[in-house]
């Protein structure tokens, strides 16, 4: 029955090595990924089986903030929460290791992302609010009828156009506003209505509009020189001529720039003030390569309650064009609707790359931020700062190794070589079991296995000392032994399981590196207790097998 159970334990110890071994071996895997031309293409890489955290590779931390100037929360709390889902989301997809994503206060999120090799695209992803808005261009060519009122608002205001000279003593916008305008209120229905052109007028000058321009230009679509985009976007929310905007219409300015005629141009949309639907409705987004333009697009599909919203509003508007807006930009020119379009369309990213195109699709997935955030605090750790800590680390793991032994050695002989042998077998099964968790090893965690080591020699020396005393007693080597370790079990399993559960509590309330800690301290004690109670004992079984005629231990 001996050799029976000496068997099973054997070759229990036997399973657990070779697993530990198998798992902790660096394998290569190929990775299929789509590149920036859309061309599909195997990567052989090889993968470290020990994940590491942000202080042992490297990467960026960030912390981050709702930016209250660019939208004003009646919740901020609220809106932190949620932006707090959002990223989670979006970084889970973006295929970062062990990101760490928490709350910190109630109005800052602190993000983490480890070996991450294009901060800039990280922070793009992190940042980018992925609002997605769909919307009909003015067909009335409202605005032209509303730019000579516009002008001679702004010329009352003391705003001249571009080029000619102030007259002495006129005010200008910012001063007249400040003063106070004394003509405002007198006959603005009548300005709103004259449409008569204002020659060189100050918005007049600076947008081109169909009637102007050798461009062909949509319903709606209107051009400003690149240098002019500022001046004309700060007029146009001046609140005189804020009012005298077309009713139910909004302006959005186009995401990239317009070459024609050897100068660069940005295009002003005029857009219905309502979306026919948001991005809220998305409930999938896709990349993909157009098969006839072989570009980048990025396909979407709407939910029940979005698609039928969706196809009342383009089947009303058939023959119009619809914006595409993303974060208040409008996507390329806008497509001109053919059909009525329900569940499924797509989005074609004029001059983007592939990645840009997967980044979107990613961020729509997510979900809209709330409220844009703003980055109050970005450090690049490099990885020369993480050699540097696990150099740090293995040399106290190896310096506190060495003592346990000399100690363990010194103190019970032969006993002690066994309990050392298990000390070895704990660190290959402890670091076997954060390969096969897929844990990520951070310097908080390196301590916690340092400790971990002390504490893997505590539960030997209980049951020594616990064998010392049942010698002394007079008992036989083999029953001495026996009852060496029933009797240390109770104190063993009592001083583990309240390190674990101070560990579950680090781990349930701590932050990241308390959690790294805790996680490797955990696993440290449940390794401990198994090479203890379990392979220590299987090698006394095997040393008294194969002297059972032996009158002494030395211990």
């Amino acid at each position: 029955m001996l050799v029976n159970s000496l068997k099973a334990r054997i070759g229990i110890t036997a399973a657990m090595i070779v697993t530990s071994i198998v798992v902790l071996i660096p394998r290569k895997v190929t990775l299929r990924e789509r590149g920036a031309d859309g061309v599909i293409r195997d990567t052989v890489v090889k993968q470290v089986p020990l994940k590491r955290g942000l202080d042992l590779q490297g990467g960026m931390h960030l912390g981050l903030e709702l930016d209250q100037s660019k939208r004003v929360s009646a919740d901020p709390e609220k809106d932190i929460d949620l932006a707090l889902t959002v990223l989670r989301k979006r970084i889970d997809e973006f295929g970062v290791t062990e990101p760490l994503i928490q709350k910190q206060g109630n109005d800052r999120i602190v993000v983490e992302l480890a070996g991450v090799n294009d901060p800039a695209r990280a922070i793009a992803v992190v940042q980018k609010s992925a609002f997605l808005e769909f919307r009909i261009t003015d067909r009335t060519q409202a605005l032209d009828k509303a730019l000579p009122a516009m002008d001679r608002a702004l010329l009352r205001l003391g705003v001249k156009p571009v080029g000619e000279p102030t007259q002495a003593g006129a005010a200008n916008a910012v001063e007249q506003l400040l003063k106070g305008d004394t003509t405002k209120g007198k006959d603005s229905a009548k300005a709103a209505q004259d449409t008569t052109p204002v020659s060189g007028g100050p918005l007049s000058s600076l947008i081109i509009t169909s009637a102007t321009s050798s461009y062909q230009l949509y319903p709606g679509e209107y051009l400003v020189e690149k240098g002019a985009v500022a001046r004309v976007d700060s007029l146009l929310n001046l609140p005189e001529v804020k009012a005298l905007f077309p009713r139910h219409y909004e302006y959005r300015w186009a995401a990239l720039p317009i070459v024609f005629a050897g100068k660069s141009y940005l295009a002003l949309y005029v857009v219905e003030d309502r979306p026919i639907v948001t991005g809220a409705s998305l409930v999938d987004a896709q990349a993909a390569i157009d098969p006839l333009t072989s570009g980048p697009i990025v396909t979407f599909e709407l939910d029940r309650k979005g698609a039928r919203e969706f196809g009342e509003g383009t089947g009303k508007n058939v023959g119009n064009y619809m914006a595409i807006i993303l974060d208040g930009k409008v996507q390329g020119r806008p497509p001109v609707i053919q059909e009525r379009i329900e569940r499924r369309g797509q989005i074609t990213l004029t001059g983007k790359s592939f990645q840009e195109a997967q980044d979107l699709a990613l961020t729509l997935r997510a979900g809209a931020l709330p409220v844009p955030l703003k980055i109050v605090e970005e450090v690049q750790v490099g990885a020369s700062l993480g050699e540097d800590s696990i150099r740090s680390g293995i040399t106290a793991g190896v310096v506190g190794t060495l003592l346990v032994v000399l100690i363990m050695v010194g103190i019970y002989r032969m006993s002690g070589v066994l309990a050392v042998l298990a000390l070895g077998l704990y660190l290959l099964f402890s670091l076997g079991a954060l390969s096969i968790l897929e844990a990520t090893l951070t310097l908080p965690g390196l301590a916690g296995l340092v400790l971990s080591i002390g504490i893997a020699v505590d539960a030997n020396v209980l049951i020594f000392e616990r064998i010392r005393e049942e010698l002394a007693l007079g008992k036989t080597v083999r029953l001495a032994v026996d009852e060496g370790f029933k009797h240390a079990m109770s104190a063993i399993v009592d001083s583990n399981v309240t390190t674990c559960m101070t560990a579950l509590f680090l781990f349930q309330f701590g932050t990241g590196p308390v959690k790294g800690f805790a996680v490797t301290l955990t696993i440290g004690i449940l390794a401990s207790m198994v090479t203890a109670v379990f392979v220590t004992r299987t090698m006394y079984m095997i040393w008294l097998d194969r002297r059972p005629a032996m009158q002494t231990l030395s211990i």
